[in-house]
């Protein structure tokens, strides 16, 4: 039953954490906020997020485990999580993974969300140089609505920029650069998602 308000940066980050509840909270940031992260669950195992409400800048419920060397050699990753009953209005994105995912992030389950003008609906980014995996991800009975991007994206090129561009902002090109499959290449498998519906 709390309501955190106007984050400069990520507004909740447990980190190393085991058997955490999060429910009935509310987090509100500017729109124009940057990493003003609502939510940052990081290298975490067991956790419940319950009947919250997230309107931010950044993104809104977002799992991680570190970046690069540094997070692959911590290992520690986010699992054991349940996300339900969660709405989501403005940010970059409703739920996230990444881009700080380099201790691997697995056995996640989102059912009944609700995500309302997030440039991005279901987000999973990473980039070479991350490594680790992502896996075993179940997502469930999510709307949105007003989405400007995306409904659903993965992007493994992530460079952190803004998922929707402004008018006028030209494409970057991406170095495609065929490289070897080796500890820095990010690896996601096996996400499940039945029942998502967006709306404009």
């Amino acid at each position: 039953g709390v309501t955190f308000k106007n984050s400069p940066a990520w507004t909740l980050h447990p980190l190393l954490s085991k058997h955490i509840t999060i429910k009935n909270v509310q987090v509100i940031n500017p729109w124009f906020g940057q990493n003003n992260d609502a939510l940052d669950l990081e290298s975490c195992s067991y956790a419940l997020i319950d009947n919250c409400t997230f309107d931010t800048g950044d993104d809104a419920i977002t799992l991680k485990s570190g970046r690069d060397e540094e997070g692959r050699k911590r290992g520690v990753s986010t699992a054991h999580v349940i996300i339900k009953n969660t709405k989501v209005h403005h940010g970059h994105g409703g739920f996230v993974i990444g881009s700080e995912m380099s201790g691997g992030v697995h056995d996640v389950f989102v059912k009944d969300c609700v995500f309302s003008g997030t440039d991005i609906g279901l987000r999973f980014k990473s980039t070479r140089g991350r490594g680790g995996t992502v896996k075993d991800i179940y997502i469930k009975d999510v709307f949105m609505n007003d989405i400007p991007g995306n409904a659903i994206d993965f992007n493994l090129f992530y460079a952190a920029k803004d998922p929707v561009k402004m008018a006028g902002e030209a494409d970057d090109v991406l170095d495609l650069e065929m490289k070897p499959v080796d500890e820095t290449t990010p690896l996601f498998t096996n996400i499940y998602m039945d029942n998502i519906h967006c709306y404009s």
